[in-house]
């Protein structure tokens, strides 16, 4: 037993050791720890982090440890290359092996893998089918191999068909691994899974009583907000906003090809004439034109991306600063995997959703064309038609509810407690609902009318002809269907209609009302409807809703680099010479400089957060520089006597104003 501790903490001290070389960090970040101890001590693992957590740690750091190869089976290229670009520019010994490779550079690949060159490889699911792939992997597991000490499934949730992204191949994974001579630690890793779908990870996966972190779901230095608008007014929104960020790195999501042509063009032409270069992205583009314009994007040298959502998943850019949905996703698990593209690097980032309901009829006539779904049986289709129909009722939710954005998404992760009590009673203030953007509203006679219709007509309408009747519209569909002498028409002449609709909505996210499935889905009576046949003058039924304020505060999250620079001097009573904002624009340059020297994104060289570290510490040696977070030994050795002469020198100028 002492032996096998003495074990587990000198590889623990391995790896906190590799996490400063390489990484340039001096502890890990909440939930790391217990995964990388648990690899490292021969244990399955599940961790479920948000974007931005640190997932990719939990392998790496072990990677770098264990000796052998590790094997990372990934889903996209484009994330396989940055990794891998990344942990080169670290120090590690990392490769990937995917179809972007002639077959030349594979067997290089393969041929130096079993020579022991790499540390890491990253590969796609598919790979795992391939019989040459299989016999290298068998190989290196086999005693007198290079060993394979781990396998790391990124985006686990891939696996699942109850998530949001299904891919078929994820489910061979199991069998790879069974055909291993020696069976090596799984580790699954994703930042989106409900209760269900981290089950079937680990029932899928055939993880082995796994360690499982659930570090929490909440991204609090995210701003959400949700706006109904329509499409025109969308894209003004959108160009505003970009130019009040322009300084910012920013992504835009459409539902369609088309829709995003438009809008990147409609941006370009606005925005072109600020200096501000908007980039597009998706899957009817050459892959010569993604891979390009994923580049400039990444480099800074093009802030603004309008994609489908084809891009981003695995994309490692941390300085994202606003991700704005022009449409709605498919799902909150889609639009919380997307919207947490921004601020990975901790810093305030604005999420925004406009939506109206055109995009919800869009959803619903996709899911019922079924052209993801052609493949299956009539049942298998039908489930998947029913599954994908229970993802967008959830994202109607969101988009409708009055309550706190945060606490509504962490809800459904099964994750409410995150927020504290506290936060509950007052709200988080990192909303638009929270944000002081609504005021509240009693709306019972409103609700209690649209109740009692709803059970007259015995839900066979929907949502928009409800209100109409309740209106007292003069249409021929309402006098065909002879709702025009019922007992409810008319009830609320006095009151707009698209107030009426926004009531529905409520009663529908709170369980007074249902809305049934398919391309038009109608409203019944839902399970606490009984509460209003309940009600007595001591316990009257009440429904209070918020509504939009008349004048809402700008959102303002999103904030530029130098901003931050600013106030943390400010937070700092140490006396620095110069100005930290006018130092970091020059160390920004130099680290540029750097960037399209070496043909590397930005980041690669090091974060915003470490140089505003930099501008904070001001470090005169390269001991002291290695005490900046984000700052390893190799990123010192490559880059640091550069930084330290640029900042003595900005001292030195300013000292002699």
């Amino acid at each position: 037993m002492m032996s096998a501790m003495q074990g587990n903490h000198a590889a623990m001290a391995s790896a906190h050791e590799a996490l400063a070389t390489y990484f340039g960090y001096r502890s890990f970040r909440p939930g790391q720890e217990r995964l990388v101890e648990a690899i490292l001590s021969g244990r399955d693992a599940l961790g479920v982090m948000p974007t931005g957590a640190g997932k990719s740690i939990c392998y790496q750091v072990p990677s770098l440890v264990m000796g052998g190869i590790t094997l990372v089976v990934s889903p996209l290229v484009s994330l396989m290359a940055d990794q891998v670009r990344a942990l080169k520019a670290a120090g590690a010994r990392p490769s990937y092996l995917n179809s972007s490779l002639t077959p030349a550079q594979q067997n290089t690949v393969l041929k130096r893998a079993r020579e022991g060159w790499y540390q890491i490889m990253y590969v796609a699911p598919e790979r795992l089918n391939d019989e040459r792939f299989m016999a290298f992997a068998q190989a290196a597991s086999a005693p007198g191999g290079v060993g394979l000490p781990l396998v790391a499934v990124d985006e686990a949730h891939c696996i699942s068909q109850w998530g949001q992204d299904f891919r078929r191949s994820y489910l061979n994974i199991a069998s790879f691994v069974a055909a291993l001579p020696v069976r090596p630690v799984v580790a699954a890793f994703t930042a989106t899974a409900t209760e269900r779908v981290r089950a079937d990870i680990v029932q899928m996966l055939g993880l082995q009583r796994p360690e499982t972190v659930v570090t929490g779901f909440d991204r609090d230095n995210l701003y959400f907000g949700v706006e109904e608008m329509s499409d025109k007014a969308k894209a003004a929104w959108i160009r505003d906003f970009a130019l009040e960020h322009a300084d910012e790195s920013g992504i835009i999501y459409c539902s369609t090809r088309k829709a995003t042509d438009e809008l990147a063009l409609a941006l370009d032409r606005a925005l072109g004439p600020h200096g501000i270069r908007v980039g597009r992205y998706h899957a009817g583009m050459t892959a010569a034109e993604r891979a390009e314009n994923q580049a400039l994007f990444i480099d800074d040298t093009v802030p603004i991306i309008v994609a489908t959502n084809a891009f981003g998943m695995g994309i490692d850019k941390p300085n994202v600063r606003y991700v704005i949905h022009h449409n709605v996703p498919e799902s909150i698990e889609a639009y919380y995997q997307e919207a947490g593209r921004a601020g990975r690097d901790g810093d305030p980032a604005t999420c925004m959703l406009l939506w109206n309901g055109n995009d919800f009829r869009l959803r619903r006539y996709l899911i019922d064309r079924g052209d993801d779904d052609a493949a299956l049986d009539d049942a298998a289709r039908e489930q998947a038609r029913q599954r994908r129909y229970r993802l967008l009722a959830a994202m109607e939710g969101y988009c409708e509810t009055t309550g706190c954005l945060h606490e509504y998404i962490l809800r459904y992760f099964g994750d409410e407690g995150a927020l504290g009590v506290a936060v509950k009673a007052t709200g988080c203030g990192r909303c638009s609902n929270c944000a002081g953007g609504t005021e509240a509203e009693d709306v019972t006679p409103i609700a209690r009318a649209a109740l009692n219709l709803v059970r007259e007509i015995n839900g066979r309408f929907g949502r928009a002809l409800v209100a109409e009747v309740l209106h007292g519209a003069n249409t021929e569909r309402i006098r065909s269907y002879r709702l025009d002498e019922t007992g409810g028409y008319g009830a609320l002449a006095d009151v707009p209609a698209a107030q009426i609709k926004d009531v529905l909505a409520q009663l529908v996210g709170r369980g007074y009302l249902v809305q049934s499935q398919g391309q038009y889905p109608v409203i019944g009576l839902g399970p606490r409807a009984a509460e209003t046949l309940a009600e007595t003058p001591e316990q009257p039924f009440r429904f209070t809703m918020k509504c939009r304020a008349a004048t809402r505060a700008k959102t303002a999250r999103a904030r530029r680099a130098v901003d931050l620079v600013r106030d943390e001097a400010a937070l700092d009573a140490r006396p620095r010479i110069g100005d930290d904002a006018k130092l970091f624009e020059r160390l920004r340059d130099l680290r540029r400089e750097y960037a399209i020297e070496r043909a590397w994104a930005p980041y690669m060289i090091c974060s915003d957060k470490a140089l505003r570290g930099m501008c904070r510490r001001r470090p005169r040696t390269l001991d002291e520089l290695l005490e900046v977070p984000g700052i390893g030994e190799k990123k010192a050795e490559d880059f640091g006597a550069a930084f330290l002469q640029a900042i003595a020198s900005f001292e030195d100028e300013e000292a002699a104003r």
